[in-house]
């Protein structure tokens, strides 16, 4: 296994991120840290100097195994499940651009919260319409182009749509594609799974990525999840990915972001 920590590349509301915006100085951190990946999370594509951010990463060694689009919902308010047409639309093509520049660095496309949640006066079985279809079309570029889409199961807090492992499957058996995985989320878990543990085995047939935050949200060891547990599940069902801290910034960007490679790499 190995591990990343995600980085947006641009200032955002979400909180659940070490690193916002200042990306060479934070990049540069993130090597010296000795982490082997920076997953990034990405509002807009057309917004990067894209040859500039693979330039960035590459010259540091860095893999990039992710690229996060949930401020595409954050900041712009875009979803698969808005009942305007035009906005789930403007999503869909979101996730296209996405698509496109994460091949650059073969990097997995993350849906999460870009999947929105039931509308006020929508039925969810219409959302859940919107969103197959929405990911359909996705998926069938991610196909074409060679990449993958990893599904986030999401806490009951933030979507009402593909809260737990078995939904997330669901919806995957549903799609039919062999472009579309799981991430698995060890702070969404706890809120949602009856066992972390045993979520990881339902979810390894499918099992693309993972994030890492202990039950605060805070970097491994500063709750009360047990990783050493949580790392001997993985290595069990032959999980080789990585393991990339999505944690609030907390005491400080640098702090979270040591303690968390202090944590993990004697585990692993």
């Amino acid at each position: 296994m190995k591990l990343s920590i995600v980085l947006s590349t641009q200032p955002a509301r979400f909180e659940a991120l070490a690193y916002k915006g200042d990306f060479e100085r934070h990049v540069e951190e993130i090597a010296r840290l000795g982490y082997d990946g920076v997953e990034l999370a990405v509002r807009d594509p057309s917004l990067l100097d894209a040859d500039h951010v693979e330039g960035a990463v590459g010259r540091l060694g860095l893999e990039v195994p992710a690229i996060g689009t949930g401020q595409a919902y954050g900041e712009e308010g875009l979803s698969f499940t808005d009942p305007d047409e035009s906005v789930r639309r403007r999503a869909i093509e979101r996730i296209e651009a996405q698509i496109r520049f994460a091949r650059r660095f073969d990097a997995l496309v993350i849906i999460g919260l870009i999947r929105g949640r039931t509308a006020p006066g929508v039925e969810r079985e219409r959302a859940w319409a919107w969103l197959v279809e929405a990911l359909r079309e996705c998926a069938s570029l991610a196909e074409e182009e060679g990449m993958r889409l990893a599904l986030e199961p999401l806490n009951r807090y933030e979507t009402d749509l593909v809260n737990t492992v078995a939904e997330a499957l669901q919806l995957i058996e549903e799609m039919g594609s062999g472009a579309v995985g799981l991430l698995f989320d060890t702070f969404h878990a706890n809120i949602e799974e009856s066992s972390i543990e045993g979520s990881i085995r339902e979810a390894a047939p499918r099992l693309l990525h993972v994030h890492v935050a202990d039950s605060n949200r805070w970097h491994p060891g500063a709750g009360h999840l047990d990783f050493a547990s949580i790392v001997a599940a993985l290595r069990e069902v032959g999980y080789q990915g990585y393991l990339s801290a999505e944690i609030l910034p907390l005491p400080d960007p640098h702090t979270c972001a040591a303690k968390t490679i202090e944590h993990l790499r004697k585990l692993i």
